[in-house]
C-alpha cells in the first residue's frame, strides 16, 4: 500500500509458512546470480558488546529477484540462561525501484530457514546423493533447520544427535522422530555424531577461538560436513583433511580472517556460487571428504524475505504502518 509498510512480528513471519523447498529454490537462484557477479553484497560490518557476541548489519541487492534490503541481527550465546534466543533481529525490505521500505519483519525464522537451505544447496553439490545418515552437533534452532533442509535433498534414514545440554538433546530427538519419522540416536560423545555419518552439521555458538572438539580422522571417507558455527567445533588438522573446502563468499571469509576467525583453515576451493553456476565442479568422487563453511549472507535473507512478504500479503498477515 502506498505510503505504508507492512510490519511482521516473529509469529507473523512463521505463520506465512513458506516451505523449505521454495526457500532452497530461491537461494539457489540467488547464488547463481552471485556466481555470475550480478549481486551487490558488501561485507557485513559488526559491533561486539560482549565476548563471542555479535550484532551485524547485512545489506544486499539481488536484481533478478527485485530484492533489496538489510538485516540487523545479533547473536548472544549466553541468552539461553535468561530464556532468550541466541539469534534475534529485524529485517527491512525495500522497493528496488524507489528505495521506499516495503516491510519490516522479525528475522529469527528467516535466519533459521535460510541457513538450513544454504547447507542443503552446498550438500547438493558436495555430498553423495545417496547420503542417508546425518550427525547433528548442536540441537537448537540451527540444528533443526539444517536437518529440515537436508531432508528435502537427501533420502535420510538416521540422525545421530549430540548436544551439551541433555534437555535440548531430548527435545530435539522427540521432535525429529515425530516430524520426520527418522531413527534418532542420542550420542553421548561428539565423535559418535561425526564418525560414520554421511552428512555432518556443527551448529553451536560462533567462537573467535575454536574449542576444536572434532579431531582429524573423525570425518569418514565420502562424507560431507557443514560448519554452520564457522570453525568453532573443528581443529585445523580435521578441516585440512577435506578434499574440497568451500564457503558462500570468499571476500567475507577473508574479512572474518582479518578480525581473528578462521586462523587454521585449508585453502578455499570455491564459493558456493561457483558450484551452482558450474564454474567449479562439485563432488567428483564418492570417496571425497568435502566441507562447506557458509558464513550466512544477506543474500540468503534477501532471497527469502520477498517470499515471506508476498505470502503475508496474500494471507492478510501483519500490520500496516504509516511511513
Amino acid at each position: 500500500m502506498k505510503g505504508q509498510l507492512l510490519y511482521l512480528s516473529k509469529a507473523d513471519v512463521a505463520s506465512t509458512a513458506v516451505e523449505m523447498p521454495d526457500i532452497i529454490e530461491a537461494l539457489e537462484t540467488a547464488f547463481r546470480e552471485h556466481g555470475e557477479g550480478h549481486v551487490e553484497l558488501p561485507p557485513k560490518p559488526a559491533i561486539h558488546t560482549r565476548p563471542d557476541t555479535f550484532i551485524h548489519a547485512m545489506p544486499c541487492y539481488i536484481p533478478s529477484l527485485h530484492s533489496a534490503g538489510v538485516k540487523w541481527i545479533s547473536g548472544y550465546p549466553e541468552n539461553y540462561k535468561q530464556g532468550l534466543p541466541y539469534i534475534s533481529g529485524m529485517l527491512i525490505l525495500n522497493d528496488d525501484a524507489t528505495g521506499i521500505p516495503l516491510a519490516v519483519m522479525d528475522c529469527t525464522w528467516i535466519t533459521a530457514k535460510r541457513t538450513g537451505a544454504a547447507t542443503a544447496i552446498s550438500a547438493k553439490y558436495l555430498a553423495r546423493p545417496d547420503s542417508q545418515s546425518v550427525g547433528i552437533l548442536g540441537c537448537g534452532v540451527q540444528g533443526r533447520s539444517n536437518l529440515e533442509g537436508l531432508s528435502v535433498v537427501f533420502p535420510l534414514k538416521k540422525v545421530i544427535a549430540y548436544d551439551v545440554l541433555p534437555k535440548q538433546l531430548d527435545a530435539f530427538a522427540s521432535e525429529v522422530e515425530e516430524k520426520y519419522k527418522l531413527e534418532v540416536i542420542k550420542a553421548k560423545q561428539p565423535r559418535e555424531a561425526v564418525e560414520g555419518c554421511d552428512l555432518v552439521v556443527t551448529a553451536g555458538p560462533l567462537l573467535r577461538k575454536p574449542h576444536a572438539t572434532i579431531k582429524a580422522g573423525w570425518l569418514s571417507e565420502g562424507a560431507f560436513a557443514s560448519l554452520v558455527d564457522f570453525d568453532s567445533y573443528w581443529e585445523g588438522a580435521a578441516m585440512k583433511e577435506a578434499d574440497k573446502f568451500t564457503t558462500d563468499d570468499v571476500p567475507q571469509l577473508e574479512h572474518y580472517r582479518q578480525i581473528g576467525y578462521f586462523q587454521d583453515i585449508p585453502p578455499i576451493y570455491a564459493a558456493l556460487g561457483d558450484l551452482v553456476t558450474g564454474r567449479r565442479p562439485g563432488r567428483q568422487s564418492p570417496r571425497e571428504k568435502n566441507i562447506a563453511c557458509n558464513l550466512g549472507l544477506a543474500l540468503d535473507d534477501m532471497a527469502t524475505a520477498p517470499l515471506v512478504y508476498r505470502r503475508a500479503k496474500e494471507l492478510g498477515i501483519g500490520t500496516w504502518l504509516t511511513l
